[in-house]
C-alpha cells in the first residue's frame, strides 16, 4: 500500500506525522511525505526559493525520521509549484492508493472548512483521499484502540467499494464500526404512484443497504452495527450529525452515489461531509485492490442484496 502525504510544515504537521505513524497499517505500507514550496508569496529570486526549499527539506526530513523511528517506511520529497497541482501531478506519476492531506479546520458558525489545497485535491484526485482533522475526540486521531469508524452507504457501487476498502484495512483490535444509510427516493426505485409508498420502500432499501454493509465488515471479523438516519432525505447533514453524536474519529464514504455526478466534481454528499465533518474523512474512489471484486458485481448487486429483488419485494 502506497500513501502520499501532503504536509504544509505548519505546527500541526508534526502531530499529523505522529498520528499517521501510530495507526495500524498493512505491513507493506510505505509513505511519501511531500511538501510543496510555493514561490509566489516569496520574493521572486532564485536564491530565496532555494533557501525555502533547503529549510523545507530539513524540516520534512525530521518528520520522515520521526515516522521511520516508529517503524514506518517513509521517504521525503520537496518540490516547487502550486500545492494542489503538484500533489495531483505527483499522484498521477506514483499511483498511490491514498492521498492524505490536512484540513485548515477553520471552525465557523456553519461548521468546518477545508483549505483550498485540500478541497482541490479532494475533487480532482483519481485515488482515495483522506482529509485529516485533529478534532474534538481526545487527540482527534484515528489511532486509539477504540477507534470509531462511521461508514455511510446508499447501496451504490461506490458505497460497496468504500465498505470493501474498510474491510480490507488494518484496524486496532477494539475498533468499532457503524454503517448508516439514509432513505431517499433517488435510490433505485420502481415507479410508485404514491409519495408515502416511496418513503416506505426507501426506508426498506436503506435498512437493507446498511445491514448488507455491516455484514461485509462482520465477514472479516470486525465489530459492526448498522442503522438508518432520519429525518428523511437529509443526506450529508445527517451523516455529519451522526458522526458528532456517536463520537466518530473517521467517516468513510464513496465518492458518488446513485444520484449520478458531474465528472469534474465530487458527489454532493461526499463533498458536504468532507467540508463540514468534525473528524477525519476518507472519500474512497473505485481504483484500489479492494474494488476488484466489486466492479464485477456492482451493476446489479450490493453484497448479497439484489437491487432488482428489493424493488420487487415491496411491503
Amino acid at each position: 500500500m502506497k500513501i502520499l502525504v501532503g504536509l504544509d510544515l505548519k505546527p500541526k504537521s508534526e502531530k499529523t506525522a505522529t498520528e499517521i505513524a501510530k495507526r495500524t497499517w498493512p505491513s507493506d505500507t510505505s509513505f511519501i511525505l511531500l511538501h510543496v514550496v510555493e514561490p509566489f508569496p516569496i520574493e521572486k529570486s532564485s536564491r530565496s526559493v532555494e533557501t525555502a526549499v533547503e529549510k523545507a527539506e530539513k524540516r520534512l526530513h525530521k518528520l520522515g525520521n520521526q515516522m521511520r523511528g516508529a517503524g514506518r517506511a517513509a521517504e521525503e520529497l520537496v518540490i516547487v509549484g502550486r500545492a494542489a497541482q503538484q500533489i495531483l501531478k505527483l499522484a498521477e506519476t506514483l499511483h498511490p492508493d491514498r492521498i492524505i492531506v490536512g484540513s485548515h479546520g477553520a471552525r465557523l458558525a456553519a461548521g468546518y472548512l477545508l483549505g483550498s489545497t485540500a478541497e482541490t485535491v479532494l475533487r480532482h484526485a483519481t485515488c482515495s483521499v483522506e482529509i485529516l482533522r485533529h478534532g474534538d475526540h481526545g487527540d482527534g486521531g484515528v489511532q486509539s484502540e477504540e477507534t470509531r469508524i462511521l461508514i455511510a452507504t446508499d447501496g451504490s457501487p461506490y458505497s460497496t467499494i468504500a465498505l470493501r476498502s474498510v474491510a480490507s484495512g488494518a484496524w486496532p483490535k477494539k475498533s468499532k464500526f457503524r454503517v448508516v444509510s439514509i432513505p431517499h427516493p433517488s435510490m433505485p426505485l420502481s415507479s410508485f404512484p404514491k409519495e408515502e409508498l416511496k418513503k416506505v420502500v426507501a426506508i426498506k432499501h436503506a435498512k437493507q443497504y446498511a445491514k448488507a454493509g455491516a455484514e461485509i465488515l462482520r465477514g472479516v471479523g470486525l465489530k459492526a452495527e448498522f442503522d438508518i438516519l432520519l429525518p428523511y432525505a437529509s443526506d450529508g447533514r445527517e451523516i455529519v450529525k451522526e458522526a458528532k453524536r456517536w463520537g466518530a474519529q473517521m467517516i468513510v464514504l464513496g465518492s458518488h452515489g446513485w444520484r449520478g455526478f458531474d465528472r469534474l466534481r465530487l458527489g454532493s454528499v461526499s463533498e458536504y461531509v468532507a467540508l463540514h465533518a468534525p473528524c477525519s474523512v476518507e472519500v474512497v474512489r473505485g481504483n484500489g485492490v479492494s474494488a476488484i471484486g466489486v466492479r464485477q458485481e456492482s451493476t446489479g448487486r450490493t453484497d448479497g442484496v439484489s437491487v432488482n429483488s428489493v424493488l420487487m419485494d415491496t411491503p
